[in-house]
């Protein structure tokens, strides 16, 4: 992915697409950026159309717009579908990336063969939706670089921070230089909706995997196991000794379970598509 050129859409998203075959979106997570897909990219590209952009307020892609809510974020990847002349793919999200993809596949169900949702965030307890706040507070006060190093320690295992630095410093990096009011934006959304569409969930009709790390404290294995008995036709996973950035420290997992889910679910898509 490090060797491709990035490109724009019309409308500013900046994203890379490599391979050929069923098209696969891949959208990051809150404070990080496209890169973070770079050994999925890779591995997809062999077999799938793989698209991974930044979303509003990260990376090189625009600022959100005033008054902005999630259903923009939503609206963001269809713009780049749209642009990329594509009719349908799998969405993939990580995180925040996750409530993108839901609400993709409530909103423009047509636009969805199917889902994976990674390490995202569902009916979060008190104490959580309060802790959140807490984060949130600090970085309108000091910037998006005000609790990153609490972060890293969540998303990532005392193992890998001590065998990986250039990586973690590079995902520092990534969340200090992210744009103030863009990441300020993102991270209150990511805060507020984490239950949307909650009410509609059992509309999805298209195959959903829903997995998270079983020691990630944020996106935890209940919620998980919540989100994926809302949907009718998901299968849920959790990743034993994984933490929240299980597809950069343990990208062969992640590359895996996403390629496995893939193929079997596009195959009963096409075998459908010829039945039609």
């Amino acid at each position: 992915m490090h060797t491709l050129q990035a490109r724009e859409t019309p409308a500013g998203t900046r994203y890379w697409r490599a391979g050929h075959g069923p098209s696969v979106v891949l959208i990051h997570g809150v404070g990080l950026d496209a890169t973070i897909w770079s050994a999925q990219f890779a591995t997809l590209a062999e077999r799938y159309d793989v698209i991974a952009y930044d979303m509003l307020g990260h990376g090189a892609s625009p600022r959100p717009p005033s008054g902005c809510t999630l259903e923009d974020y939503a609206a963001q990847t269809c713009e780049l579908m749209d642009a990329l002349q594509i009719d349908t793919a799998a969405i993939v999200g990580f995180s925040m990336g996750g409530l993108v993809a839901r609400l993709m596949a409530l909103d423009h169900p047509q636009r969805c063969w199917a889902l994976v949702i990674l390490a995202s965030v569902f009916e979060r307890s008190p104490s959580q939706v309060e802790g959140v706040g807490e984060r949130l507070a600090q970085v309108r006060a000091e910037g998006p670089a005000a609790n990153v190093d609490s972060a890293i320690e969540r998303w990532f295992s005392p193992a890998y921070r001590a065998t990986h630095p250039q990586a973690i410093a590079r995902i520092r990096d990534m969340v200090a230089s992210n744009d103030p009011d863009g990441y300020t934006v993102s991270y209150a959304l990511f805060g507020s909706e984490h239950n949307v569409g909650r009410d509609r969930l059992s509309q999805i009709d298209v195959p959903v995997l829903v997995a998270t790390g079983d020691d990630d404290p944020g996106s935890t294995p209940a919620m998980a196991r919540r989100l994926s008995q809302r949907l009718a036709n998901a299968e849920c996973r959790i990743l034993p000794a994984m933490r929240h950035m299980f597809v950069m420290e343990h990208p062969r997992v992640a590359t895996e379970l996403i390629a496995d889910f893939l193929t079997i679910h596009h195959s009963a898509h096409s075998r459908g598509e010829m039945q039609s």
